[in-house]
């Protein structure tokens, strides 16, 4: 008997976004599953936190949106109006932004914060929400639940803020959590502290889970999807095993270049490096955004590239599947 197929919750088709002349996203796709952890990766700059603003509607007022197909479980998050995109917003899908000190307000304590979403979307009385907060911070494993609800943002450390925005994104039960590079700013341990909470969860709770970062190694633990954003492109988009084990696009060989692994690099053997920096894309611009990065470069490289696609692994690039070539691209 044949597996059932999986069943889409989020998908994206051709999404541009623009703020003024610059693209900042210029034609990305991607589906999220059910139940499923989705990886949004690349450089500083190139797409990723703003893709997930688009999706969530909080896109700032000078930035524009289009898509073929922009759809939460079905629903056209385009055509929504703002008072029905807000009730969907915190409720069935939610996000976890990048610092947490500039996303709590810091004049009013953690309990009032956390029962604001509750009632805003569930209703019930304070007591109620306040008694939900508690169970959610205790299972994100903050100490002390009852007396943290008093507390502000400011009393509380690094990591602590990081679990209550956790907690508070999953007040009403979301089916889609957005976590914006949730281990920013803190430190080495207390990193895996929150990812090993977010797996935890995100296993316990059957949520679809799209994780932004820039960390290679937090994606090989986490994800069951990858997608390599470039230049506000997704330029490679992989079952996780099989990105890992058969990187396909330069720019996702030179990434992965870029991180020692033990046992196969040695101490004073330098590490791989991309040349040069991600490029302004204005309006207009054709062409492979990589090829003044890439060795592999050619003159078609300047014309549309085209998606190629090998079962669930796809990759923008006028190279052949299987093609050779250097792993590092640094000149």
């Amino acid at each position: 008997m044949s597996a059932a197929p999986r069943a889409a919750l989020l998908e994206v088709r051709n999404l541009r976004i623009s703020f003024g002349g610059l693209a900042a996203v210029r034609g990305a796709d991607l589906t999220v599953y059910r139940g499923e952890t989705h990886c949004l990766v690349g450089e500083s700059g190139c797409g990723k936190s703003v893709t997930a603003l688009a999706v969530m509607g909080l896109l700032a007022r000078n930035g524009r949106r289009k898509a073929d197909r922009l759809a939460f479980d079905g629903q056209d998050l385009l055509r929504l109006s703002e008072s029905r995109l807000s009730k969907l917003r915190g409720d069935r899908m939610a996000m976890i932004f990048q610092e947490p000190m500039t996303s709590l307000n810091p004049a009013y304590t953690v309990g009032s914060q956390m029962a604001e979403v509750y009632r805003r979307h569930r209703g019930g009385t304070r007591a109620e929400a306040l008694d939900r907060a508690e169970d959610l911070l205790a299972k994100c494993r903050v100490t002390s639940p009852r007396l943290r609800l008093g507390q502000y943002p400011h009393q509380l450390s690094g990591g602590l803020r990081q679990r209550v925005m956790i907690a508070m994104a999953l007040m009403c039960d979301p089916e889609l959590l957005v976590a914006d590079e949730p281990t920013t700013a803190l430190d080495v341990t207390v990193q895996a502290q929150i990812l090993r909470l977010l797996m935890d969860l995100q296993r316990d709770l059957g949520l679809a889970l799209m994780l932004i970062t820039h960390d290679l190694g937090v994606v090989a633990r986490m994800a069951h999807r990858v997608s390599v954003m470039y230049a506000g492109e997704v330029v490679e988009s992989a079952p996780a095993a099989e990105l890992f084990g058969n990187p396909t696009h330069p720019y996702t060989r030179g990434l992965l270049a870029c991180v020692p692994v033990p046992g196969k690099v040695r101490r004073d053997q330098p590490l791989g490096s991309i040349p040069g920096v991600v490029p302004r894309i204005g309006h207009g611009f054709a062409g492979c955004a990589f090829r003044d990065r890439c060795g592999q470069a050619r003159a078609e490289c300047a014309r549309t590239v085209p998606w190629r696609t090998s079962g669930e692994h796809g990759y923008r690039c006028i190279l052949p599947p299987g093609w050779a070539g250097p792993a590092s691209l640094a000149a």
